[in-house]
């Protein structure tokens, strides 16, 4: 089966290239820039350069490789810089995504979308896949208008949320919140971390898992896909200062008000999971497991 990744220089496309190969997939990995992966199996993987926005370059791809399943992973997610320019956020988050789909309904068979716990508004937390959606910046209203136009799929589709993605990334230096606390800490620099905020953080390699196990079932539908621990992002610098005995007291605790920034991030987010766990038997690790999974000698 062969399959094609948008997003794949991402730290989730990274993670999820390397589990389709070595579940023996072919896989069709776009990404913008330079290719980011060290294939030691090149006759099953492909890399293009490919900017979700140009749809004929997207056309031409999708014609060349006629992928079976797609999965979306490309997007603008830095939420404050799709505050500052919505207009950018919306052609890649909302356009790009439209371009993908439509070539995608003409050649594949599964079409696998990637959004966020950001479609929330954050006021009671703990969602589930049916709670309403309803914003509070940008870009979970283009991440949303996303899931709208995948929903009108002419093929089978699904639609993955998931929550504070992190983790090692394998080739490059992308930053996610692991990444800045831990290397912070070492480093011996003073962070500040919110405690009024909370998620279920996601190990990037059980994302990577689930959308998997998603291709594998041929699955349809909403899914959450977290872990099932819940916390604050200080909660979560405290924790990694813990394993990697680390200073905390580095860590000082703040809130959103300590801060200003032009998106505004949903207090309380995170999911439940039971949905992903029952119908594709997905297993995320715990937090330890997760830092020993990135760092099996303590490292």
């Amino acid at each position: 089966m062969k399959i094609l990744v948008t997003g794949a220089n991402g730290l989730l496309g990274q993670y999820l290239v390397k589990q389709l190969l070595l579940a023996g997939y072919t896989v069709v990995a776009t990404g913008k820039g330079e290719n980011r992966h060290p294939v030691v199996t090149p006759h099953s993987f492909v890399y293009y350069d490919m900017d979700i926005l140009d749809e004929p370059t997207v056309n031409l791809v999708m014609e060349k490789e006629r992928p079976e399943v797609v999965v979306h992973a490309a997007a603008m997610t830095q939420v404050d810089d799709c505050e500052k320019d919505p207009e950018r956020a919306e052609a890649v988050n909302v356009k790009g995504t439209a371009h993908v789909l439509v070539n995608a309904e003409a050649i594949s068979a599964h079409f696998i979308y990637v959004s966020t716990d950001f479609v929330f508004d954050g006021e009671r937390g703990m969602y589930v896949e049916t709670d309403e959606c309803n914003p509070v910046n940008f870009y979970g209203f283009t991440k949303l208008q996303a899931e709208a136009i995948t929903e009108t799929s002419t093929i089978p589709f699904a639609i993955v949320r998931t929550c504070l993605v992190y983790g090692q990334p394998l080739h490059g230096k992308r930053s996610n919140i692991f990444t800045w606390v831990k290397n912070s800490l070492e480093s011996g620099q003073p962070i500040r971390v919110v405690d009024d905020q909370w998620r279920t953080p996601t190990y990037v390699e059980d994302l990577a898992t689930g959308i998997a196990l998603i291709i594998q079932q041929k699955a349809t539908g909403t899914y959450h896909l977290s872990g099932e621990e819940g916390m604050s992002p200080y909660g979560f610098a405290c924790r990694v200062a813990a394993h990697f005995s680390l200073n905390p007291a580095l860590i000082e605790r703040v809130t959103a008000d300590n801060f200003t920034q032009p998106g505004r991030r949903p207090p309380k987010t995170g999911f439940v999971i039971q949905k992903a766990k029952s119908e594709l038997g997905f297993a995320p690790r715990d937090l330890d497991q997760g830092f020993r999974s990135m760092y099996p000698a303590g490292g």
